[in-house]
């Protein structure tokens, strides 16, 4: 069980925090979108996270319609930084109070004697150690469905594989890695890259604009007049005190293996596939609820208990699992392709029934409909 310095850490975090912090845990990735205005605070937001309380290095990827390969591959790392040059002119010690002024080792030497020359007898010395570039630890790849689909196709098969390859090399991820599409969207069930991709992300976050911005507001010393416009009824507010909790990886290691020992009886894992099950045959799902889904969900159900200081999955848990696993998964099907017209029912009366309906609709009426074990 978590102790409870770690716990009072990650409890003061934001959600889009532990956004990242289960995806760190876990070693997948995570999908965020929000109203396309507030894309880049959004960006600068996920930015101080990675520095400030995961102590990660993060580059954002701006993507467009135009965006290749070559300039994809070169966003994602990080150029090092060169060691200042030796410069052997600038290099001095003290003169030994026993050399002669004719002898080999005086510092003053006349220019006519070859053999005490202070040029540096080789190029070496003024050459500064090259080091290759690396991948971040944390991608933001802002306007993702934006980019074309063979660059879309490259991010997933950086995911799959943790490597890319580049004009002149192979470029592996690190250890941490965490990969985090940046998407606007009218809510978070319209936020979709290409399919595949799409179902590689482990889970999916909506941040609205009037949950605030922590880190950017204590960055940019935001008034607290400004903070007080921010909605009562969000989980994070201007007006509350940035998180100042850091994040190590120890901390990260720990989770992950509390989250190994987090025992699931039977009766949650029926009520779970039950879930499943009621949303692949809901009427108004075209796809989406895939295998790869399901092992998502288990897995995070698994890391959310340690975090609520349990060894045990509750109903609870598996409820907001399915929230945050299928949100950018399900597909709505379109009226023409509603099951109901096989066998006669009227077109009007079908798109009246699929009218306002979101992902975010179908999985609540979902939870309603199966019943939680006791």
């Amino acid at each position: 069980m978590a102790d409870d310095d770690l716990l009072e850490k990650v409890h003061s975090l934001s959600d889009l925090e532990l956004a990242i912090l289960l995806c760190l845990v876990n070693r997948e990735h995570v999908l965020i979108s929000t109203p396309p205005a507030a894309i880049d605070d959004l960006v600068q937001e996920l930015q101080l996270i990675a520095s400030k309380t995961f102590n990660l290095q993060s580059v954002v990827v701006n993507c467009h319609p135009s965006t290749t390969l070559e300039d994809f591959a070169c966003a994602l790392l990080l150029q090092p930084q060169q060691p200042p040059l030796f410069n052997a002119t600038t290099v001095s010690r003290s003169a030994s109070p026993f050399a002669r002024a004719d002898s080999y080792f005086a510092l003053n030497s006349q220019p006519n004697q070859q053999h005490r020359s202070s040029t540096p007898l080789s190029l070496r010395t003024t050459t500064p150690f090259s080091a290759s570039p690396q991948i971040a630890h944390f991608v933001i790849a802002k306007n993702l469905d934006r980019a074309p689909r063979v660059v879309q196709i490259q991010a997933l098969e950086l995911l799959r594989t943790r490597r890319i390859f580049t004009r002149t090399s192979v470029q592996a991820a690190p250890k941490q890695f965490v990969f985090v599409p940046v998407l606007g969207a009218a809510s978070g069930g319209e936020a979709h890259v290409t399919a595949h991709l799409n179902d590689f992300f482990s889970v999916a976050h909506w941040h609205n604009p009037d949950d605030g911005y922590v880190n950017l507001d204590e960055a940019e010393g935001r008034s607290d007049g400004e903070d007080a416009t921010a909605s009562t009824e969000s989980v994070v507010k201007k007006g509350m005190t940035p998180s100042t909790a850091l994040i190590s990886d120890i901390d990260i290691s720990h989770l992950a293996k509390l989250s190994q020992e987090v025992q699931i009886d039977v009766d949650i894992l029926r009520y779970q596939m039950n879930i499943i099950s009621f949303l692949r045959m809901h009427r108004a799902v075209a796809g989406g609820i895939s295998p790869a889904a399901t092992k998502h969900l288990h897995q995070l159900v698994k890391s959310l208990a340690p975090l609520h200081k349990l060894d045990f999955v509750t109903p609870a848990l598996v409820g907001l699992a399915v929230r945050k696993v299928y949100l950018h998964r399900i597909r709505i099907t379109e009226p023409e392709k509603e099951r109901s017209m096989q066998w006669g029912s009227q077109l009007e009366a079908v798109e009246a029934l699929l009218e306002d309906v979101g992902p975010e609709e179908v999985i609540e009426e979902v939870l309603e409909m199966v019943t939680a074990p006791p």
